[in-house]
């Protein structure tokens, strides 16, 4: 039977339909239920860092849930340009550690090795140059219906086994343009659950993603729009508000980007001509 994180049992309903979450996306906690002092088991998202190599060389830590680390560091250097091929563990056997194949890697390119959070995905880097996006601009001409779109969220959130159980995880997930789901994945990092999915992408040949449609669980951040352009997605569905600069980049990289997705409700940011209705 999955276990709710008590704080999400009254919105989340029941849980006699609820996915089962992965063993290593939660972990068993002892809680006190304040008032009543009341003594619970619950459970709590993992987070653990992982180590991204490159021809044995490490080129970033990121603080991830546990899983598809494969696609994870895939989607990652897909995102910083660093052309991948595949990904592994190492021969080593490192624990946390995955080892990218990547021919035209150069170390200069990378100046130092950066940390990134599970809350974010561009710490480390001092300036927004840094950050410039290496893609061109979109030009799938795809389009959906505002209801669609809107429902998105909705259909995450029924995907979203670990979260249920915890309470505590981001979400992506790839819709073809009738709203079927491809490929779902969750993290601690939101910007690790977009990775995860690009990097599924990747191994199944569909990038770039002229044909379908991202929506995230969060907000409608810089890096996530950056890992949209990069990965080709033309519509970016979100629950949550964007920020200035992610819509900036929207605009000049030709995304459409939708914001507070809820219930039959959404509002439509970039590039609206892509929304009918």
């Amino acid at each position: 039977m999955t276990f709710f994180g008590r704080g999400y049992a009254s919105s989340m309903g029941s849980d006699k339909h609820a996915l089962e979450a992965p063993p290593y996306s939660a972990a068993p906690v002892d809680v006190v239920r304040m008032p009543g002092g009341r003594e619970e088991r619950d459970q709590v998202a993992v987070e653990e860092p992982l180590e991204i190599r490159i021809g044995g060389r490490p080129v970033a830590v990121t603080m991830r849930t546990p899983g598809h680390d494969e696609e994870l560091a895939l989607g990652f250097c897909l995102s910083e340009g660093l052309q991948p091929r595949a990904a592994a563990p190492p021969a080593d056997l490192a624990a946390n550690t995955i080892e990218v194949e990547a021919p035209g890697f150069d170390p200069a390119r990378v100046a130092r090795s950066f940390y990134t959070s599970s809350s974010c995905g561009v710490c480390g880097k001092g300036a927004l140059e840094a950050v410039s996006v290496e893609a061109p601009r979109v030009e799938s001409r795809l389009q959906a219906d505002a209801a669609l779109l809107a429902a998105l969220p909705d259909r995450l959130r029924e995907a979203q086994p670990a979260f249920a159980a915890t309470g505590g995880l981001h979400a992506t997930g790839l819709f073809d343009a009738a709203g079927e789901l491809f490929c779902l994945r969750e993290d601690v990092g939101r910007h690790n659950a977009m990775d995860k999915v690009i990097g599924r992408a990747f191994l199944d040949g569909r990038l770039p993603l002229g044909d379908t449609i991202l929506c995230v669980s969060g907000r409608l951040s810089f890096e996530l729009v950056q890992k949209a352009a990069v990965a080709g997605c033309p519509i970016m569905v979100a629950v949550g508000a964007p920020s200035s600069l992610a819509l900036e980049l929207g605009a000049d990289r030709g995304l459409t980007l939708c914001g507070f997705a809820r219930g039959e409700r959404l509002n439509v940011y970039t590039e609206a001509w892509r929304v009918a209705g």
